[in-house]
This record gives C-alpha cells, structure tokens and sequence, in this order.
C-alpha cells in the first residue's frame, strides 16, 4: 500500500483515517471514477499520501485529496476526448 511509502510515521494514522472518508466521497460522484474500485481505491491512496505532509490535518487532507482527485480525473477525461 502506498502508506507505507510515508516517511514519518506518525502521519499513518492520518492518511489512514482519511482514506475512508475520501472513498465515501468520491464513489458518490459517480463521474470521477474511470478504473475499478480497487484500482480507484489504490490510486486514490497513492494521492493521499503524497498530500499527507502538506495538509494541517485529517479534514484539509480530506479536501485536497478530493480535490486532487476530481483535477487529476478531468484531466485524464479530457486527454480520453482528444484521443
């Protein structure tokens, strides 16, 4: 799992917590999911990972992975429309 990629351990437990909720979130827009749930479920932790050092904490992870996620989707839509 890409959690085991953080450096500090102590933001384990955050990045943890915030997948769930993130999950909830993003399988209720229906438009932002392009792959399987587990392959949504990996990438999806792969971005809270990388946000874990910048977020102040569990809820603004929450928000930025959503947010990334949902940029992240558009942007691979839009390349899927031009191919």
């Amino acid at each position: 799992m890409p959690f085991s990629t953080l450096a500090d351990p102590d933001d384990l437990p955050g990045a943890r917590a915030a997948h769930d909720p993130v999950c909830a979130e993003i399988q209720a827009r229906h438009d932002l999911l392009l792959g399987s749930e587990e392959a949504e479920r990996l990438r999806l932790a792969v971005i809270i990972a990388g946000l874990v050092p910048l977020a102040i904490d569990e809820d603004d992870l929450v928000l930025r992975a959503v947010e990334h996620f949902s940029a992240q989707t558009m942007r691979n839509q839009g390349r899927a429309v031009a191919s």
